[in-house]
Order: C-alpha cells, then structure tokens, then sequence
C-alpha cells in the first residue's frame, strides 16, 4: 500500500500538471477569438475572388487565353505526372486527435497513389517529421514551413504561394492538393482534401458554350487576360491564406478542448487520490488504536 507521503507527492503531481493544461486551456481560447475573427474576416474576400475570377474566365475565349501564364493554371495537365501534396499540421502536440486525424488522412493518400513521383510541401513541424519519418514512397520535400502557427499571416501565405507556383511551372506537375483541417465549429473539425491547381472547371461558373461570350459591356484596361494572369497569383494566395487561418482555428479549438477535458481528469484523480489518502490514515489510525487497545488490555491481564 502506498504511503501517505508518496499519495500527498502524487496529488502535488496532478496539481501541478492541472495548472498547466488550465492555463493552455485559458491562452487558446484567447487565441481563438482572434483567430474566429479573421477566418470571417478572410472568407468573404476569398469567395468574392472565386466570383471575380470564374466571371473574368468566362468572358475569354481560347484565343484569348492562349500563349498566356493564366492558360497553364486552368488547363488539365496529362496524367501520370508529378503530383504535390500540401499538408498542413500544428507545430506543436497537446491537441486532441487534431494532428493524428491528418496524418491517417495523408498516409491513406500516399497508399492510394503508392508507385507516382510525389512531391510533398510541409507547413507545420508535427506534418514535416512525420513524412521525414516514412520509408518506401518516392517522396521529395519540396518545400517546409514551420513556426509560423499561431501567428500566421498573409505574408506565409504568399511564400507558400510562390513555392508552389514555382514548382507548378518548373516541374510536369499533374496536379497539386490540399490536406488541412477545417474549422466548423468550437467542437467540430473537418479534414479537407482539395485540389488547388488546376483551377477545377466546375467551379468556374460557366459552360463550354457560355465561355467566350461577354456578358457585359465593360471595358478593361489592361486586357483581360493580362488582369487575369496578374489576379491568378492574389488568387491562390488569398485560397491559401483562408486554409492557414482554417487550420489555425481548428487547432486552437482542438487544444481547447483537449486541455479542458484534461484539466477535468486532473480534477477528478485529484478528488479519487484525495479519499484514498483519507482512507489510508484513517486505516492508520484505527491500526494505532488497536495495538494501543489490545496493548493496555495485555498489560491489564
């Protein structure tokens, strides 16, 4: 049976350790209200994009768009190429299931496309170790960004944007996918897989027929597919930037959660060690009166 000294250490221990996980808990909900505030801040101006740019590509024709940079985002590319991977994770644990559920996310996508050339772009550290980690896939870190949560900013997106454009226009790049967490909730995340380039059709707002056909009487200076090859690049930058404040969010929330439900468990093994040590001195003390009892009766006798 434990000693009193050793129950007192153990629930010194547990004391300690709920401090902790109550006060990250306290930062991260400080943190998340910033974080919720530029995610609506930022969605707005990233779906106004998507409608500015699908509207601009429906107004050229192939001719218009041929020989130019903005061609090469929308056009599909033959298959069997390199394909990128864009996983984001958190620098850092204490987060729940929230770096685990996209891990699972990205080895289930490599076992899918096991034997293609792969190239992966890391943000965050736990993501960049783990795929360091793995052996028997033809992977190439391209690109590795770390540090940068819980502050991530426009700037990180933009960097990410000019790796992978980069890499996009050097390289036979099939295509290039996101895998991040998104933020639904205070309680909810949801894993995303999305392809970032090419520019998927389907959400481009028009049919084969429309395309080429103006739909207004506006005039644009410069041409248009000068204004869409200079807003392509804002473009992916702001789509990037939104999955960053995603991520960022839902990780907040995560460790949240994940220090709250701690600090609950600290609670409750505090209270289970504390009437544990009451009962072992109280069996100590009922030890004691007994051999004092059964002592004066054998001096008595």
């Amino acid at each position: 049976m434990a000693s009193l000294r050793d129950i007192r250490k153990h629930i010194d221990s547990v004391k300690s350790i709920k401090q902790i996980t109550y006060a990250m808990k306290m930062v991260a909900a400080a943190r998340i209200k910033r974080a919720q505030g530029a995610i609506l801040a930022s969605r707005p101006f990233a779906v106004e994009m998507d409608r500015m740019i699908a509207d601009l590509y429906c107004e050229l024709s192939e001719e218009d768009l041929a020989g130019t940079p903005a061609r090469e985002l929308f056009c599909e590319r033959p298959a069997g190429g390199t394909l990128v991977l864009v996983l984001v994770t958190a620098d850092k644990g204490l987060c729940g299931s929230f770096n685990t559920n996209l891990l699972k996310a990205s080895a289930a996508w490599l076992k899918e496309h096991r034997g293609r050339k792969i190239v992966v772009v890391a943000v965050g550290r736990k993501g960049r170790d783990f795929l360091k980690r793995l052996k028997g896939l033809d992977l190439e870190m391209a690109h590795e960004m770390v540090g940068i949560f819980p502050k991530a900013g426009y700037v990180h997106a933009q960097l990410l944007a000019d790796a992978l454009l980069k890499l996009y226009a050097e390289r036979p790049v099939e295509s290039v996918t996101l895998l991040y967490n998104e933020f639904k909730s205070m309680l909810t995340q949801r894993i995303v897989t999305d392809r970032l380039l090419p520019i998927k059709g389907h959400l481009l707002g028009c049919a084969s027929g429309a395309k080429g056909k103006a739909s207004s009487d506006f005039l644009f200076e410069p041409c248009k597919a000068e204004l869409l090859g200079s807003l392509l690049p804002r473009h992916i930058g702001a789509q990037l930037y939104r999955m960053l404040l995603e991520s960022q969010a839902a990780e907040l929330a995560a460790r949240m959660n994940a220090m709250e439900s701690a600090s609950q468990n600290a609670s409750e093994l505090i209270e289970g060690l504390t009437l544990k040590m009451n009962k072992t001195r109280q069996a100590m003390i009922t030890t004691e009166l007994n051999e004092i009892v059964s002592g004066s009766e054998a001096l008595g006798g």
